[in-house]
Parts: C-alpha cells; structure tokens; sequence
C-alpha cells in the first residue's frame, strides 16, 4: 500500500512540478512528513532524510523534464549554466543549513515558506515584468511564432542562483517555485522558457545536493525507489502538457493545495 502512495506522490508531484516549473519537492517534502503523521505507512522520516530523498527525486524529474524541453527547443542551456554556477554551491550551503533543523522547526519554517511560495504564484500573474535590463541579451521564438527579448547580468543570475540553490538544500525543494517568477519578472523570460531552463539547473542543483545529503546519510533507498517511477513518468507528463494547456487554473489548484498543506505543517509542528 505504501508502494502505491509513494508512486502517486512521485508522479502527481513531480508532473505538477514540469508543468509550472517548480521541480516537485515542494509537494513531495510535506507529502513524506504528512504521510508519516497521519498515516503511519511510513516511518523513520526525519526533516533531514525527507530533503535527502526528494532531492534525489529531482534528479530524475529534472533530467526528464529537461530532455522533453530539449526536444521542444524551450531550454537556453547557457543561461541554465550560468545560473547554476550560483546555485550549485548555494545547495551545498543549504544542506549544511538543514543538518541543525529539528522536526518542528522544519515543520514550521517550511509551511511559512509554502505560504510565500502561494503568494509569489500570485504575483508571478499579477506583477509586470521590469524592462529588460541590460546585459546579456537574447532572443527567443516561441511554438506560436512570438519573438521575445530577454536578458540579465550574469553575476546577478549567479547570486540569483546561489540564493535558490540555498533554499533548494535546506527544504529539498527544486528552487523553481523562486526561480521562474524571478526570470520571468527580473529578466523577461518568456514563460515557457523560463519553466524549462528552470529545469535544468533544478537537474544540476539536485546532484550537488543530493550527493551531499548522501554523504551525511539523509536518503531512505526504499522510498526512493518507490518514487522515482512516478517522478520520471510525471516529469515527461507535465512537459508535455506544458505546451498544450494553460497553467492558470491549475496555479490556482496548486496555490490552494500548497496553502492547506502549509496549515497543516504549522498546525504539526506547532502541536508537536
């Protein structure tokens, strides 16, 4: 039965986080803590071996989610790298953040965190992008046919990485849900571009983090291999969806979940 739960929290996460480019670890995270709680199928999860784990997750969904992308042309590979010169050392401080987190601080400090995360869904629709800025300018045609010019300093890209990579360490989460809005409304990224290069160095990031959790024993195998099934089959999923359905309504669905999962964390950790 706990195979079954794992497997569908691997694939509805992980095609949740290709579609809008948030990697998944944000649902997979509380998902593990919340299943330990409520349904005692699963145990030994410490906020520690809950990161470890979904941060290997990612790395199937982002190598997924990445090679659909390349097949469709939507990846700037360059600005990925750049990006991820930034957050791969800022995963590695993450991880050394998170070894001190007690289950309830975790609890508690991530369900506030799901709670800015829905609010940045919010403003990712609601907030104008700024001018393109000057530096590194590109341009990109769209499936549709749209030219768009975007653009960024690379060293604000790096420190824009490092500050995701860090986050992305410390909760297990991939960073897009930082990421995208900040391309898009910091730099124009086109939307869609913006998802799949996110991606791409939530692929990148997750390996530096997760091989550090390896390090420190914060991975459970056997819930692993019941997730990374669902998260490469939902990876390929939401990337193929991304093309063809708008996101709006199911940002909204999204926004909706995390908040209740956010109360119900605080509410954990609170009462523990």
């Amino acid at each position: 039965m706990e195979w079954l739960l794992l497997l569908a929290l691997g694939f509805i996460a992980a095609m949740l986080g290709s579609l809008i480019g948030l990697g998944g670890g944000i649902i997979v995270v509380p998902g593990l803590l919340i299943m330990q709680d409520v349904t005692g199928l699963i145990s030994g999860i410490t906020p520690q071996i809950a990161v470890g784990t979904s941060l290997l997750i990612m790395i199937f969904t982002g190598l997924s989610s990445t090679i659909a992308y390349v097949k469709q042309q939507s990846v700037d590979l360059k600005s990925g790298l750049v990006f991820f010169a930034g957050s791969g050392p800022g995963a590695i401080f993450g991880v050394w953040l998170n070894r001190g987190l007690q289950m309830e601080q975790f609890l508690v400090i991530f369900g506030l965190f799901m709670i800015v995360i829905s609010i940045m869904l919010w403003l990712k629709k609601h907030v104008k992008p700024l001018p393109v800025p000057v530096g590194r300018t590109k341009s990109w045609v769209d499936h549709q046919g749209v030219t768009w010019t975007y653009g960024y300093q690379p060293l604000i890209g790096i420190l824009l990485g490092f500050i995701v990579g860090s986050i992305s360490g410390l909760f297990g989460i991939g960073g897009g849900s930082l990421m995208v809005p900040a391309m898009i409304l910091l730099f124009a990224f086109p939307p869609h571009l913006a998802v799949a290069t996110s991606m791409f160095m939530i692929f990148l990031s997750a390996i530096v983090g997760s091989v550090s959790h390896l390090v420190l024993g914060n991975i459970h195998w056997l819930y692993a291999l019941a997730l990374i099934p669902g998260a490469w089959f939902g990876a390929t999923a939401g990337a193929a969806l991304n093309r063809r359905v708008s996101s709006s309504g199911l940002v909204l669905l999204l926004r909706i979940f995390l908040i209740i999962l956010a109360f119900r964390l605080l509410w954990q950790g609170l009462s523990g």
